[in-house]
């Protein structure tokens, strides 16, 4: 009998207590019927359920986004997954945090805690299936032997269909606060900052280089989402699938420094970013990540466009 000696991963950091997900986020807008538009053509399945729109990958049946309709574009809440063993440590932790809970969002049903975190933004924390992956995500740049063309037809070029949520960034009046208060609470864990400019957070179970960003504001509000994509050909193809329905507006192509993903930005009709990501850094569960503190020349991309001149604006001011 031969011995099977490949190594497998593990998918927590054990004796350590901390969120291991980001489930799904809620925000409303304006006028769902263009939120429809804007995500279904950048790719995502959008589903009507009840008086608002969920948003889910291709194949994948997890909604990673609910969106309702309000007065204007806000950011609503994080609904943060948990080891169901880890629920009553959890629920002493945050008392021993010194953090207030607060009920559910009217007509919101659910088991997990609720709090806020230290600009206001709701959270909820529950027993969750682990959405985050648990190793590096596959990227590719398919290629072909010399005397075969390469690139499919433009009238028979599929469509980019992200695979998942990557992360989310938010503004926020006081990064080092936020730093502090997602660590803490959360048990999320610096990859990098700048200075009190911007801030990438990690999971400790092993996640993307960030599931969770800040960027320094006057108030609070979403800057983007960021969905996983394979390669970089299909961060060109969701790009110019965009371009063509009319969402001209954003940043990329590009390769970012702290990430180090390949990246392309569309702004959506309210301000705000949807991004497309491919082959970002992963900091499995064992491993510490060394977190930097970078000048801001070192913080944001390699290579790429101008950055735009609002592009990191806070429309929700």
């Amino acid at each position: 009998m031969t011995a099977n000696h490949e190594f497998i991963a593990p998918t927590r950091r054990p004796g350590e207590l901390g969120i291991h997900s980001i489930d799904h986020c809620h925000m409303v807008v304006p006028d769902l019927k263009i939120a429809h538009n804007f995500y279904d053509s950048f790719g995502l399945d959008v589903a009507e359920v009840g008086n608002g729109l969920a948003l889910q990958t291709h194949g994948n049946a997890h909604t990673w986004i609910k969106i309702g309709e309000g007065s204007r574009k806000q950011f609503g809440y994080f609904s943060f997954g948990i080891f169901e063993e880890d629920f009553t440590s959890f629920g002493k932790h945050l008392q021993d945090c010194g953090v207030q809970r607060i009920d559910p969002p009217k007509g919101f049903d659910s088991m997990g805690y609720w709090f806020r975190d230290q600009d206001g933004n709701a959270i909820e924390v529950k027993i969750g299936p682990k959405t985050t992956p648990n190793a590096k995500s596959s990227f590719s740049e398919p290629s072909v032997p010399a005397g075969v063309r390469g690139a499919p037809y433009r009238s028979a070029a599929p469509r980019a269909r992200p695979r998942r949520l990557s992360h989310v960034l938010l503004f926020t009046p006081d990064v080092l606060r936020a730093i502090d208060f997602y660590s803490r609470v959360l048990g999320l864990r610096l990859s990098d900052q700048s200075g009190d400019v911007i801030a990438f957070m990690h999971g400790i179970h092993g996640s993307d280089h960030h599931l969770v960003a800040f960027a320094k504001s006057d108030a609070p509000g979403h800057h983007h989402y960021s969905w996983d994509v394979g390669s970089v050909s299909e961060i060109g193809l969701g790009a110019m699938f965009m371009l063509e329905k009319g969402y001209s507006r954003g940043w990329g192509l590009g390769r970012h420094v702290l990430g180090s993903n390949f990246f392309h930005y569309v702004r959506d009709p309210w301000g705000s970013f949807c991004e497309y990501s491919a082959d970002i850094d992963f900091v499995p569960a064992s491993c510490d990540w060394p977190s930097g503190d970078h000048p801001a020349h070192d913080s944001l991309y390699v290579w790429g466009p101008n950055l735009p001149d609002d592009f990191i604006q806070n429309f929700e001011i």
